[in-house]
């Protein structure tokens, strides 16, 4: 369930020292490390929600870069709260655009992992080319992945799950983990963060699936 607008939040982005504005992402195509403080690995969440995830990522990993890319300007805006109260976190930046886009502001080979927590399912078969495990997107992703780069997605829908499952074996991805009832097992909880989304529907007693694909 999406943020209902919140007014003011486009403007409060717009001024924000942390994300990098559509004027400019295009012109940092394979150039992205002149973005961030150091020149080192980057990884992407795609539809970040509110933020909690990558950014205790990006504060757990400095030896990494993050870029969080969210289309919603009022969720973006709560991610811009968190990060607003942490300044020591330079290897962390936002994009409000949409996912379609990426191989427009990424270069090939540039991105070494992506994660997708708790995507929008789009429900209706006519929707799957929307859904952001799809074999349409795993060709945008593709193309802007390290030949290692790989792909974790986590969610509490199974049919999603499911359905992602399908299109990584028909897209020729490799499957490296997958598992139905990830706070279950206790080596891929070793360094789980969960995001809002995982706290809510695990506390209810919702199973949470994960796989890790690559190409």
């Amino acid at each position: 369930m999406r943020l209902r607008n919140i007014p003011g939040a486009r403007e409060t982005i717009a001024a924000s020292e942390y994300v990098v504005h559509e004027d400019v992402m295009r012109e940092k195509k394979g150039k992205w490390d002149t973005v961030l403080e150091k020149a080192q690995p980057l990884y992407l969440e795609v539809g970040m929600g509110k933020g909690r995830f990558i950014t205790e990522l990006a504060g757990r990993n400095p030896e990494n870069n993050y870029v969080g890319i969210e289309k919603y300007s009022s969720v973006l805006l709560r991610a811009l709260e968190k990060r607003e109260l942490l300044p020591e976190l330079t290897n962390l930046r936002y994009l409000r655009m949409d996912a379609e886009d990426l191989p427009e502001v990424f270069g090939e080979g540039e991105v070494s992992g992506i994660y997708l927590n708790f995507s929008d399912p789009w429900p209706k078969d006519r929707h799957a080319k929307r859904r952001l495990p799809s074999r349409q997107f795993l060709a945008r992703y593709a193309q802007i992945l390290t030949p290692e780069g790989r792909v974790e997605f986590k969610t509490d829908n199974r049919p999603l799950f499911d359905f992602a499952l399908e299109e990584a074996e028909a897209a020729g991805w490799k499957l490296l983990v997958c598992t139905f009832d990830l706070h279950q097992d206790e080596d891929l909880m070793r360094d789980n963060i969960m995001t809002e989304y995982e706290e809510r529907f695990s506390s209810i007693g919702n199973p949470i699936c994960k796989m890790v694909i690559c190409r």
